[in-house]
């Protein structure tokens, strides 16, 4: 039953084109959430904060029960390709918000980096910040890739066209010397499906930016013999000066299978994007839905490892651009807010 629900709410959203998608009766809201590939953590995340902020018309109220987002709401979840995609969605209107790491975010907003020559995308908004993302590099374990220099001459999955993963994992590449074409190989697709080639030795390595832990590559390390592979060092220093939305990191150990010890890599933050187009109340509706909601915390924290990383007290963390109207009327209401701190 839920199924069909959403797969109709969905319906009525694509339906509905980009604009402000409210129903005929003005009190159904419909807010697509524009995610990643199905196996990494944008889109259970994307899933968990749909169901906190929703509040669909008709439903029992908070105080009976019911979900206690913003009154009218019906978030919708959509898997995509990821940070790059899901900008350039916005951009056109196609969604109502969406994840993006916070190095793609400023790039498109001020069309700088990667977007160098392209129109900014000036219609970005933050909602709130997320959670941290960590540049995962996994090889086969049997391999003898200990590090990035080790990729030279190998063939290496970036990411799909159009990602954050793949931004990330050329600056990574360049900051190690490497070119695409000149010193390696290089494969645009989903990690999962690197994971696969990895697994029928027709990939050496593949690269994501996502949360830990995140179950593709749990199951890569576990079932199909594959290993982290440290990003550290001079590089890693020059990459950061030369990206400052990167910061050193480490993935903890005991978060993947055989790896006890911290593996050094990178990571940068994931934030909730909106479009300024859209009305300031809807904004400051989802926010007060996520952090006012008694029952956020339970299904952020019950549904997935970085739930726990959503908090009024972070959600500034990687914010370089202007937040929402709503949403900064919501943290200035609250005595949070924090201005966006450019590099």
């Amino acid at each position: 039953m839920a199924t069909r629900i959403a797969a109709v709410l969905l319906a009525i959203s694509c339906a509905l084109g980009g604009g402000a998608a409210v129903a005929d009766d003005g009190k159904m809201h419909l807010f697509r959430i524009a995610s990643g590939a199905a196996g990494g953590t944008y889109f259970p995340m994307a899933g968990l904060l749909a169901q906190v902020v929703s509040n669909p018309p008709g439903s029992p109220s908070c105080v009976q029960g019911g979900n206690c987002g913003m009154p009218g709401l019906v978030a919708i979840a959509q898997s995509a390709q990821g940070s790059v995609a899901n900008v350039a969605s916005l951009d056109k209107d196609q969604v109502e918000s969406g994840f993006a790491q916070s190095d793609v975010t400023y790039w498109a907003y001020t069309a700088t980096g990667p977007f160098q020559g392209k129109a900014p995308v000036k219609k970005l908004c933050v909602l709130t910040s997320l959670y941290p993302e960590h540049v995962h590099l996994v090889a086969r374990r049997a391999s003898a890739i200990q590090g990035v220099r080790d990729l030279k001459g190998k063939t290496v999955a970036l990411g799909l066209p159009a990602s954050g993963s793949l931004v990330g994992a050329r600056l990574v590449m360049s900051a190690h010397g490497l070119a695409e074409g000149r010193d390696f190989e290089a494969r645009y697709v989903k990690p999962k499906t690197g994971a696969d080639l990895v697994r029928d030795s027709k990939l050496d390595a593949f690269f994501d930016i996502t949360g830990y832990p995140n179950v593709a590559i749990g199951e890569a390390i576990k079932a199909l013999g594959m290993h982290l592979v440290p990003i550290r060092g001079p590089e890693r220093d020059a990459l950061i000066a030369n990206a400052p939305f990167y910061y050193a990191a480490a993935i903890p150990g005991g978060v993947y299978k055989n790896h006890p010890d911290p593996v050094e890599t990178v990571a940068v933050a994931a934030l909730w994007l909106s479009r300024a187009n859209l009305p300031e109340d809807l904004h400051y509706g989802v926010v007060k839905g996520l952090f006012e909601n008694r029952q956020a915390a339970q299904i952020l924290q019950n549904g997935h490892e970085k739930g726990k990383s959503v908090t009024l007290a972070s959600h500034h963390l990687g914010v370089t651009i202007p937040y929402c109207k709503g949403a900064e009327r919501f943290y200035r209401e609250k005595s949070v807010y924090n201005p966006p701190k450019a590099p």
